[in-house]
């Protein structure tokens, strides 16, 4: 793997540990796509650090299991504010 991608990686997985970032959050601060983001922290990250690894998946699980909730939260806020 090319030296600017570890470093690109590492510094999303610091980000969304930090900020407890969903993938769309930091995929909009870095000016990338979410794919990539979730390419990145999912399938790359572990190869690179595996001890980060598991701190980003813990907070990545956590998003999924609540984006039920921020939907219907945007929803709601929609149409309240018409």
């Amino acid at each position: 793997m090319q030296q600017y991608m570890e470093e690109r990686i590492l510094e999303l997985a610091n980000y969304t540990i930090a900020k407890k970032a969903t993938v769309r959050e930091t995929a909009s601060k870095y000016g990338i796509s979410k794919s990539t983001v979730h390419k990145d922290l999912q399938d790359r990250l572990p190869i690179i650090n595996l001890s980060l690894y598991h701190a980003v998946s813990e907070i990545l699980m956590l998003n999924k299991s609540e984006r039920h909730i921020r939907g219907g939260l945007a929803t709601r806020k929609k149409f309240r504010s018409q």
